[in-house]
């Protein structure tokens, strides 16, 4: 017996229709003016390209804009997630697995109507979704491009793929325009947050952003086929030594937020960056350490955790 098929559009389309969307636009612009995007606060005119942690200005930068077959099973589908590789960070973490683009800034300007361009290509290839990754930094940008993708015809989900140190502010100007959210949730602990990432205050930001992003989407749901529509895929990755404070997380998610959150527990860490100068970073996972997270987060009330298989991601470059 065949699923019945599920109806779905977009929020963002009816934020474009209501003038929501480009209401929302012009008070991102006008933080960009003292940059308060993200709990950095670095206060900087970035409408008049000056620069800080982030290391960008005006424009947003792209390294690269492929279907990722890579990511987790409900973003994947048949297609890939059509993923848009936001250039810098406002996270500096010691350990990065995409040093070249996050701290050494590989990449290009883009402007909107070239940012939509890559939106409505990667939906012209199937892809279930537009997947930014690393977007917090870009917010602005982002909005200001998506009327000249709806009116290209986009109407596929947005994913917001985050570090999770994101202003509650900043996620109040996506209400009602992203879709899903995809937050990592990296470090229970102030002084871990601060050694690894140079940001101490990251615990609590991610708490309170995930909160934010719960409120606005609620729970992952899929359509017939089992692809995200709406919701939030937590993300969390496994670090050598426990520094991570799993099963504190897993029990922030499962009392503050939901047990049915939909968590993907990942066993992927490898030291790169910096990540050798930084006992214990400097090795692998062993997989008594990723069996213990396993079980943290199943005693700890998750009841929803990710079985994904690993895939082969294809890349696309646009320059």
């Amino acid at each position: 017996m065949n699923q019945k098929k599920i109806s779905f559009v977009p929020m963002y389309i009816e934020a474009h229709r209501t003038g929501k969307l480009t209401e929302g636009i012009k008070k991102a612009y006008k933080i960009l003016e003292n940059c308060r995007l993200c709990p950095r606060e670095c206060e900087v005119n970035r409408l008049e390209n000056e620069k800080s942690i982030c290391r960008t200005g005006r424009l947003a930068v792209v390294s690269s804009y492929n279907p990722h077959f890579g990511e987790e099973d409900p973003l994947v589908g048949i297609n890939g997630s059509g993923t848009i590789f936001i250039t810098n960070c406002n996270l500096l973490c010691v350990f990065c697995q995409n040093w070249e683009v996050s701290h050494l800034g590989g990449g290009n300007e883009v402007d909107s109507k070239t940012l939509a361009d890559m939106m409505l290509h990667l939906q012209g290839q199937g892809c279930h979704n537009i997947n930014f990754v690393t977007p917090t930094h870009v917010v602005p940008q982002i909005l200001e491009a998506l009327p000249h993708a709806i009116e290209g015809g986009l109407n596929v989900p947005l994913v917001y793929n985050t570090g999770g140190y994101d202003a509650v502010e900043s996620l109040r100007l996506l209400e009602g325009i992203f879709d899903i959210y995809m937050p990592d949730f990296k470090f229970w602990d102030t002084e871990m947050a601060r050694k690894y990432l140079k940001a101490p205050d990251y615990p609590e930001r991610a708490r309170e952003a995930l909160k934010e992003m719960h409120r606005q989407v609620g729970d992952l749901t899929l359509d017939e086929n089992g692809v995200a529509l709406k919701g939030i895929i937590l993300r969390h990755l496994v670090m050598p030594g426990g520094v991570a404070g799993t099963r504190d997380i897993m029990r922030f998610i499962a009392k503050e937020i939901s047990t049915n959150t939909y968590v993907n527990i990942m066993d992927q860490y490898r030291p790169c960056g910096n990540a050798s100068q930084y006992p214990p970073l400097n090795r692998r996972i062993t997989n008594d350490e990723y069996e213990e997270a396993l079980q943290a987060a199943r005693e700890e009330g998750i009841t929803r955790l990710d079985k994904r298989e690993r895939r082969t991601m294809i890349f696309r470059w646009p320059w």
